[in-house]
């Protein structure tokens, strides 16, 4: 409390402000949310989505944040317990530490496919790590941990599989589980803040030899994206590509197709490689008020490596390696929040996509106006557009522009929890 008087006696000293209040927020709170996912495709997460959380953001009064949450699907589950520390007390480099314990379950079958007795079959793991981060020079930042992984495979009886219906192995080791520990390298370059910036993502994790039956492998992945904004449109140009080298399990094999792949594809249905690589190109332009059109393209290809995973899943499965789609799409920016409709076609012939997206933000009124036109939002950035002019910038340039907006989103969204619900139907 003595530094929240001493900040408030700062704020009136710069003679900008009348008035000064503190209104305490809650740290702490739950968090929950629901959809169905039936009815617009027909993959494994088909029936009812649920997630649940548990937060605290100011632990032990330090600003350390703890977050429980589960999510639940009708085949898939994750629970995860997080804990960080967003600045090491006596760092001067604002480090971050992350201590996150996971269990899930996941569907095989975006691998394996079901098998010919119409079972399930699941992957269900442990994985266990810390890591720590921070930013290394400017718009770039650079994350390094330990993860400790244990996975392997179900049958709907929960009982252990180590081959499929094909004979395709499901662990890489020939156990019941495979086990590894990752160590992670990863530098993020961001061109701003700004949604349509610039982003180069690279990322390496390297198997330990710690016992020796666990998994040594080397996996390095890599994606970027540029923003070319040309009048009222907007070009979206993406790429991301990754390999693996040495033994590692099939269920971890890179996945193409699927929304956030290869669009007009359900999830995995191109294939499961060794490497892979995905480009996408897409354009974005205003329709009427809120309403945003959009086209797209998108390629993607296991680059030949399918027949190098252990049994040849893909293989096995008849998928074709290489493929694109296209479509177009609606965006709207609505009270409710973001919410996309996108239809897409592919190459093969067999068929087209539909997905819709929905979110809704805990705290985000759903009558009257928009989260940017609520009365708290503009006044918050009133507030930042006077303090901006005390210091001599001119907020109508670019780049200082969208900046109150941004601090009022920042400040808003840490005082609330948020609910995520996708597809059609949400529960309150």
């Amino acid at each position: 409390m003595l530094q929240a008087k001493r900040d408030v006696d700062t704020l009136l000293a710069m003679g900008i402000m009348e008035d000064v209040s503190i209104v305490p927020q809650p740290a702490g709170g739950i968090s929950a949310g629901g959809g169905i996912s039936s009815g617009i495709t027909s993959g494994p997460l088909a029936g009812l989505i649920g997630s649940s959380a548990l937060y605290h953001r100011n632990l032990f009064g330090r600003n350390q944040k703890v977050n429980l949450s589960l999510e639940r699907g009708q085949i898939d589950s994750i629970f995860r317990i997080n804990y960080t520390y967003p600045w090491i007390e006596g760092d001067d480099k604002r480090t971050s530490r992350t201590i996150m314990v996971q269990n899930s379950r996941t569907p095989g079958t975006l691998v394996h496919v079901n098998q010919p007795n119409n079972t399930n079959l699941t992957i269900g793991g442990v994985t266990a790590g810390i890591e720590y981060s921070r930013p290394f020079r400017p718009k770039w930042s650079g994350t390094a941990g330990l993860i400790f992984q244990r996975a392997g495979a179900r049958d709907e009886k929960g009982d252990p599989m180590i081959r499929d219906f094909h004979s395709s192995p499901l662990t890489a080791s020939g156990n019941i589980h495979d086990d590894m520990v990752l160590a992670k390298l990863e530098s993020v370059y961001t061109g701003s803040s700004d949604p349509i910036s610039s982003m180069l993502v690279e990322k390496m994790e390297q198997g330990l030899p710690v016992w020796s039956d666990w998994l040594v492998f080397n996996r390095v992945t890599g994606r970027a994206r540029k923003c070319l904004v040309i009048g009222p449109a907007c070009f979206n140009l993406s790429v991301c590509g990754g390999h693996v080298v040495e033994n590692f399990p099939p269920h971890e094999a890179f996945l193409i197709g699927g929304m956030n792949s290869v669009r007009g594809y359900e999830e995995g249905a191109i294939g499961s490689g060794r490497s892979y690589a995905v480009g996408c190109g897409e354009i974005s332009f205003p329709l009427v008020g809120p309403v945003e059109g959009a086209m797209f393209a998108n390629y993607g290809t296991d680059l030949g490596s399918g027949t190098t995973v252990p049994g040849d899943p893909a293989g096995a499965r008849l998928k074709p390696g290489s493929g694109y789609g296209y479509g177009g799409g609606i965006r709207v920016a609505s009270p409710l929040g973001p919410l996309r409709l996108e239809y897409a076609f592919n190459d093969q012939g067999t068929g087209s996509n539909a997905h819709y997206n929905a979110v809704l933000e805990n705290g985000v009124k759903l009558g009257g106006c928009g989260f940017e036109q609520e009365p708290e939002t503009l006044a918050i950035e009133d507030a930042v557009k006077v303090l901006l002019e005390g210091l001599g910038e001119d907020i109508n340039r670019e780049g200082i522009r969208k900046t109150p907006l941004r601090v009022a989103k920042a400040l808003r969204e840490g005082t609330r929890g948020s609910l995520f619900c996708y597809f059609s139907l949400l529960f309150l």
